[in-house]
């Protein structure tokens, strides 16, 4: 019988919505996912998280606290995907935990992952590899997104120009030539905003499946004001998150001014428009757009994305394989693997850095 080499990865993304994990078998033959599972996170410990992408006292309690929270999360998430799949711990070679990020400011030489990889490996017994972005920053690369290199490993083809978007809170997109070159940038909102807007005027986590949004009209001047944006204009290498996209920011559009409907409308067609820019200036030659993260799950934001792609068809890698919302999971997974054996992962033209880097801190069992 063929010898399995077992990997878990875990991922907690911009939405802070919870924990996504996914067991991995990297023995021969192409990658199994055995496994995986979800935990959501308590309103109270979302709540807590968040606050951290702005300042505020006592921070570093507070993060300290909240990542030994979240090791706790994250040790239970393993134990059921594990429980799920039948297979013990020692089994397992690495857990990829790439943590919560917090604050992400490359161009300051710094981001910020909690999760307290030291306690998850006491309290998993499994090898822990984490902190994968920081040595890519020190090598002056934005440590962001760290997705295109499994992005052209699971889903590339030599015959195919691809194009594969995350939906996460934030968009990143990369760009798989069939001759091999990969680019991948974060292109803008894809969630986070959409999400913060439902909460604050449905009292819901999300707009599901983006049915208030498609309730409503876009306001034209709203939307020409946040296509303004200057990241979205400025070219690759960048990297984004809740540090420009927040309500401070929405604020500073005037959606006070709108009605609250009309903007949800506005900030779906915005995240639309965000992604079929970038894809249409950076892909022209990708023959397929190939879609994964929870923003998959928006029918009226994968619909827009439809249509502002056609002809290029929209799918999502359900198709090839991967469940759409647990392939950043994987990724971690797989760059956990990549630690172990050594193997660079980073992409250059990707992150901006000076070479590709072995990336992330091995946490022994």
């Amino acid at each position: 019988m063929p010898s399995r080499e077992f990997y878990i990865g875990l991922m907690s993304g911009t939405s802070v919505d919870g924990v996504d994990a996914a067991l991995v078998d990297f023995g021969p033959g192409r990658p199994d996912l055995v496994a995986t599972a979800h935990r959501a996170f308590e309103p109270s410990l979302r709540a807590a998280l968040l606050s951290l992408n702005s300042p505020g006292p006592d921070e570093i309690d507070r993060a300290a606290v909240l990542g030994n929270a979240l090791a706790q999360q994250y040790a239970l998430t393993v134990a059921e995907v594990l429980s799920r799949a039948r297979v013990a711990s020692e089994a397992v070679r690495a857990i990829g935990c790439h943590g919560q990020t917090v604050r992400h400011r490359p161009e300051r030489g710094y981001t910020v992952q909690i999760g307290n990889p030291a306690l998850l490996a006491e309290l998993t017994r499994i090898r822990v590899v984490a902190d994968f972005r920081s040595r890519d920053v020190a090598a002056g690369g934005q440590g962001a997104p760290l997705a295109p290199a499994f992005h052209a490993y699971a889903f590339g083809h030599p015959d195919d120009s691809r194009a594969v978007l995350n939906l996460g809170g934030i968009a990143n997109i990369t760009c798989l030539s069939g001759k091999g070159a990969i680019l991948g940038f974060d292109c803008g909102p894809a969630n986070c905003l959409l999400d913060m807007w439902a909460e604050r005027h449905l009292g819901t986590p999300i707009d599901r499946d983006g049915a208030w949004a498609a309730g409503g009209r876009v306001d034209d001047a709203l939307l020409k004001r946040l296509l303004a944006e200057p990241f979205l204009a400025a070219p690759p290498p960048k990297s984004t998150g809740r540090e420009l996209f927040n309500s401070a920011w929405l604020a500073r559009h005037g959606v006070s001014e709108t009605d609250p409907r009309a903007v949800q409308a506005t900030l779906l067609e915005f995240s639309a428009r965000c992604v079929a820019q970038a894809r249409e200036r950076y892909c022209p030659t990708s023959a397929r757009l190939i879609a994964c993260g929870g923003g998959t799950r928006n029918s009226a934001l994968m619909a827009r994305l439809r249509a502002l792609s056609a002809p290029v068809p929209v799918e999502t890698t359900d198709a090839y394989g991967l469940p759409a919302e647990m392939v950043e999971a994987a990724a971690f997974a797989w760059l956990a693997r990549q630690a172990l054996e050594g193997i660079p992962a980073s992409v250059p033209e990707v992150t901006g850095s000076r070479g590709a880097r072995v990336l992330g801190a091995v946490y022994p069992s």
